[in-house]
């Protein structure tokens, strides 16, 4: 009987062994193909995916393939000309350029309307310059003023860009709102209203000379939109 036992007990010992080989080997490289699957620090699964199926060229619409990356605030007619402008000038960038646009947009209205000949020559060509100094001189002999406000400038985009040379222009488009009001000699409101702002749009041209040391652009065309 005894002898029975201790049989019975080392086939046991032997089954268990062999079945802990086989558990602790399987276990073991399941643990090592989960650690393969998942990088903690990655925070994401690393498994091998299977290449995505590539369809045949004739299913995929042309205008896909040559669609241009749209950016905000720029029309697609005008992002090959600023890729141009880039190209020759490291320094641009179209969303930086498009933030200084609309800060010009008011600092240039508000010269106009308070008759600041100084400011409005750093700001524009020679052309844009001699146009609003006429208007103002027109206003000054008529006794007038402009008490205007600008309210918010409610989208400004990018609607055209070229590069000649080595000159850059681009183009924007400014839809904004102003409350215009214009007073006599003696202060009296004589047109417009504070109180209902009206809805301007305009189409204002800035150009630059790439090869220019400074970064400032001018307004050198101003039309409505």
């Amino acid at each position: 009987m005894t002898v029975e036992v201790v049989i019975l007990a080392m086939i046991a010992a032997f089954l268990g062994l062999r079945l802990y080989a086989v558990l602790g080997r399987r276990a073991e490289h399941e643990e090592e193909t989960i650690q393969g699957r998942f990088d903690p620090e990655a925070g994401a699964p690393a498994a091998p995916r299977a290449a995505p199926a590539r369809l045949p060229e004739r299913s995929v619409p042309p205008t896909a393939q040559q669609r241009p990356r749209e950016l905000p605030g720029v029309l697609p007619v005008a992002e090959r000309g600023l890729r141009e402008i880039a190209a020759a000038d490291r320094r641009f960038d179209a969303l930086t350029f498009l933030q200084g646009a609309r800060g010009a947009y008011r600092m240039t209205l508000e010269a106009f309307w308070r008759g600041d000949r100084e400011q409005l020559s750093q700001l524009c060509d020679r052309d844009v310059y001699e146009g609003f100094t006429a208007a103002i001189a027109a206003r000054e002999a008529a006794g007038e003023t402009l008490d205007n406000r600008l309210v918010r400038i409610e989208d400004a985009t990018i609607v055209d860009a070229s590069l000649d040379g080595t000159m850059a222009r681009v183009t924007v488009r400014f839809t904004a709102d102003i409350a215009a009001v214009t007073r006599d000699a003696a202060g009296t409101m004589v047109a417009g209203s504070l109180d209902d702002a009206i809805e301007a749009r305009d189409l204002w041209t800035f150009s630059r000379d790439v090869t220019a040391a400074g970064p400032d652009w001018l307004l050198d065309e101003t039309d409505e939109a």
